[in-house]
């Protein structure tokens, strides 16, 4: 649409908050309605009863994971195109563990629909975080939380950061959870996948030692991605996802990365003294842009550069703040 091309990224022209949307016949789209009515009362049911009950016992994890597949088989995502960067299709098997993420390293994923939380926690049960543009610091956050992130528009537009105690770093988290896999969606809101949007520096504060696995998701169809987020996302979502016949998700996982940075500037530090009693940062210690050494930045653009590639997008200069004058302008376009 021309009035939002004021939203598109100025070197590539392409523009990462605009909803996909796929065309259907008269036909179809009748289909899609029977399919939609037929499983939405199972997945309704099924998914009250896994977050209300049975999320909170204490299951194995192979059990919690093959319900989460549950969920996800509902409407229909039967397949899973997995693929390692650089490893011929077949030889996965023979790939050493350290080649996927494991316990104690990190998942940097791209960020487009609610299912990149419920994929990540059906297969590696990692610990969520939230990151923000403004600081290096993340919030720590169970799946729901995760999964309503991307349509909630609250948590995606929330700068400053939430009350600075309920804030902590990378580092911390993976000496807490040693026997866990930490999830972070650097990107901090969604995109149409596209275009991957700059990275928050939360991955920073990730020690040297410590693997960065970059993952790419996409979906086929691409319409269950969900750039805008608000309560009317969450009826199109829904009606995406479960009027489709199947849903393939495809997943590219990078070689681990690692944080060569020599500074360590906030890495391990707390808030500083700087912030003020409302909760908002100084940008001396938020870790704003201008505040990464060239070292820094490059373990960003890395990271960015292997994202971009693996699911065959561009990186853009559009920030959350392009984002949430697009969704306001969006709101806007019927009225």
């Amino acid at each position: 649409m021309e009035k939002f091309s004021q939203f598109r990224d100025k070197g590539s022209g392409i523009s990462p908050f605009m909803p996909t949307t796929t065309p259907a016949s008269t036909v179809a789209s009748a289909m899609h309605a029977f399919i939609f009515l037929f499983r939405l009362p199972f997945f309704v049911s099924y998914l009250t009863l896994y977050f209300l009950f049975l999320h909170h016992l204490p299951l194995p994890v192979v059990a919690r994971k093959l319900l989460l597949w549950g969920i996800m088989g509902i409407p229909g995502i039967w397949w899973v195109d997995l693929q390692l960067d650089g490893v011929k299709r077949g030889a996965l098997s023979q790939q050493p563990a350290s080649r996927v993420p494991h316990a104690r390293s990190v998942v940097a994923a791209n960020f487009t629909s609610p299912l990149d939380a419920l994929y990540l926690a059906a297969v590696f049960d990692p610990v969520f975080t939230v990151s923000y543009p403004g600081t290096r610091k993340v919030r720590r956050v169970g799946l729901l939380r995760a999964v309503s992130m991307a349509l909630s528009r609250t948590q995606q537009f929330a700068t400053p950061p939430p009350d600075p105690a309920e804030l902590t770093d990378l580092r911390t988290l993976l000496d807490r959870y040693p026997g866990r896999v930490i999830a972070v969606f650097p990107e901090c809101g969604t995109t149409n996948g596209k275009g991957i949007l700059p990275l928050s520096q939360s991955l920073l504060t990730t020690p040297a030692d410590v693997a960065i696995f970059p993952v790419s998701l996409r979906y086929t169809p691409p319409d269950v991605t969900t750039p805008v987020p608000g309560p009317a996302a969450w009826v199109a979502f829904f009606w995406k996802l479960l009027s489709r016949p199947t849903h393939c998700i495809r997943v590219r996982i990078a070689e681990g990365m690692y944080n060569t940075s020599q500074a360590t500037n906030f890495v391990s530090q707390g808030l500083s003294s700087s912030s003020s009693a409302s909760g908002r940062l100084a940008p001396a210690a938020a870790g704003w842009e201008e505040d990464a050494t060239a070292d820094e930045r490059r373990v960003l653009d890395r990271v960015a550069e292997a994202l971009a590639r693996l699911g065959r997008a561009k990186r853009v200069g559009l920030t959350l703040q392009d984002k949430k004058a697009f969704v306001q302008a969006w709101g806007k376009r019927r009225r």
